[in-house]
């Protein structure tokens, strides 16, 4: 069997999490190769709702255009109950946040991150399946096998499974995968329709039972198009695939998940609930595809073990209620990459990539349960305050407080370390005739450390900043507003507007306060006031000294 040597990393799995591992390695300078037993994308609209944290990943990835130019944006929710107009929901963040809520076909997501994975000179490798793999102190070897049934075997420093719900590399890790499904079957549709509902809305329409319970839904997203929506309803027996005669009721490994291989729905099929629930009379054309689908809740034990990892639906499914799995997911491949990329290059300290498990895996956990909680009850029903619970669902308020690789900070207004840095605007310098965004200085950057105040100790800090991690520390100085920034040390902005000052609770009256952004757009460190030692105190959590560290 041929031996082949020579990539950093290999991804299994070429779905929008494994995309996303991937370009954001292959832009980081790492190599890797992308393998995928499917010869083609999938045509399906199957994940599409895109939440304002995974806007703000691809905004610092050089993908928002892109894809701004190929969504539509999420109002808001129609909620019906026996025909009934129930109080509408309005997805309304607050100002600071860039991005608001959206929908794109889950294959035009993969085209986009599929496009970006192309610029850095790397392809996926259709009709490839991992067969297996064993891993040492050194790295990962992995059989490949194509389509041909020709078989190589590949060396890489790390293996990442964002293989599915069926994942190879989660069952030849040996993870467990508890949990169980649910016992209803549903059946989504791509259709357009005549009514007259406001566009940029999602619809849902139940039927309440004597008990109060549903006993018919009808969800309906928006999809890019005129009248046309991703709609999911209830199965109804006769397409049942537990009670269908010509195929298994659930595949060998016990995880029923996900479409089923079968007979999708007909357009009439979908009318048939249309005109039992529709808050509208209408009529439904052009169908681009149909699917069942059942739904399992379950997670992985652990993310990892030594050099192979697991992301995506090969951790963690759940209900696809408020579009958490595939953003959750891409968050996993956005936490796990920067920190390979850092262990590849061998500035890394040795515990980093099992940080990866001890940040993700409590966000897994948390959302498994609110989606099944959700489910049964409703995101209505949720016991947060309306605007805590559409920030949850945003995915805004993931953070990583506790983590190894934080630091400690006193409560009080601001960020803290683990906490998503949040954006702001009005930032102006000398040679800018216009004020930029906290998120352009982010963008395409590694860590970056942004030292509020007047700046005197800015240059001693980037100094050390920049000596201990091996030139991977940028700074940037904010000036408070009403001062002039300051061109004789690290580049300076003058938060013009007070909004830095607002929402990463400083103040101008003298003191200094050092934030400590990764590249995944938390905050690994605030020192307030900051020193040398204690910012190279945090940087040794993260960094191997001037890049000694062993990959």
């Amino acid at each position: 069997m041929p031996h082949t040597f020579g990539t950093d990393v290999v991804v299994a799995g070429a779905g929008p999490v494994g995309l996303t591992a991937a370009a954001e390695l292959r832009r980081r300078g790492v190599r890797c190769r992308v393998v995928d037993p499917l010869p083609a994308r999938l045509p399906y609209a199957k994940a599409v709702g895109i939440q304002p944290r995974t806007l703000e990943i691809w905004d610092h990835m050089g993908l928002t255009r892109t894809v701004l130019e190929a969504a539509v944006p999420m109002y808001g929710q129609l909620s019906y109950v026996d025909g009934a107009e129930q109080a509408r929901i309005d997805l309304v963040l607050p100002p600071e946040v860039p991005y608001g809520f959206a929908a794109l076909p889950q294959y035009e997501t993969e085209r986009i991150l599929d496009g970006c994975l192309a610029r850095f000179g790397t392809g996926v490798e259709r009709g490839t399946e991992l067969v297996s793999f064993t891993q040492d102190a050194e790295g990962v070897t992995v059989a490949l096998r194509s389509v041909s049934g020709a078989e190589e075997e590949v060396r890489a420093r790390y293996l990442v499974g964002c293989d599915g719900a069926h994942s190879t590399v989660r069952k030849k890790l040996g993870l467990t995968f508890e949990g169980s499904a649910f016992p209803e079957e549903y059946m989504l549709g791509d259709v357009e329709v005549d009514w007259d509902l406001p566009p940029g809305y999602g619809v849902r329409s139940v039927h309440r039972d004597g008990d109060g319970g549903a006993d018919d839904i009808l969800v309906c997203i928006p999809l890019p198009g005129r009248g046309r929506y991703r709609m999911s309803m209830r199965v109804p027996p006769e397409l049942s695939a537990a009670r269908r005669n010509d195929g298994p009721a659930g595949p060998a490994d016990g995880v029923v998940h996900g479409l089923d291989g079968g007979h999708g729905p007909a357009l009439s099929d979908i009318q048939a609930v249309l005109d039992r629930l529709s808050p509208r009379p209408t009529t439904a054309s052009r169908l681009r595809w149909s699917s069942v689908f059942r739904i399992s809740h379950r997670i992985v034990d652990r993310y990892g073990d030594g050099r192979v990892f697991v992301a995506g639906d090969a951790a963690h499914i759940h209900p696809p209620t408020g579009a958490q799995g595939m953003n959750t997911g891409i968050q996993d491949a956005w936490n796990l990459a920067w920190k390979l990329a850092l262990a590849v290059e061998g500035g890394a300290n040795p515990d980093l990539a099992a940080s990866y498990d001890a940040e993700r895996r409590p966000v897994g956990e948390e959302v498994v349960e609110r989606t099944v909680r959700h489910a049964a009850r409703g995101v209505q029903a949720d016991p947060a305050d309306p605007g805590t619970v559409l920030l949850r669902e945003a995915q805004l308020l993931v953070g990583y407080r506790g983590s190894p690789i934080v630091g400690v900070a006193p409560e009080g207004p601001g960020p803290r370390p683990g906490d998503r840095a949040p954006d702001c605007t009005g930032l102006t310098a000398r040679i800018a005739a216009f004020p930029l965004r906290l998120y352009d200085l982010l963008r395409d950057r590694g860590h970056v450390l942004l030292v509020y105040g007047d700046g005197g100790t800015a240059g001693e800090l980037a100094e050390a900043a920049e000596e201990f991690s091996g030139g991977r520390v940028c700074t940037h100085v904010i000036r408070p507003a009403g001062t002039v920034a300051d061109t004789s040390g690290p580049p300076a902005y003058v938060d013009t507007l007070g909004e830095f000052a607002r929402l990463y609770g400083v103040t101008g009256s003298g003191a200094t306060t050092a934030f400590l952004v990764r590249p995944d757009g938390y905050v690994g460190a605030r020192l307030s006031p900051p020193t040398a030692a204690e910012l190279t105190a945090h940087l040794a959590r993260v960094f191997s000294p001037a890049g000694s560290g062993a990959r």
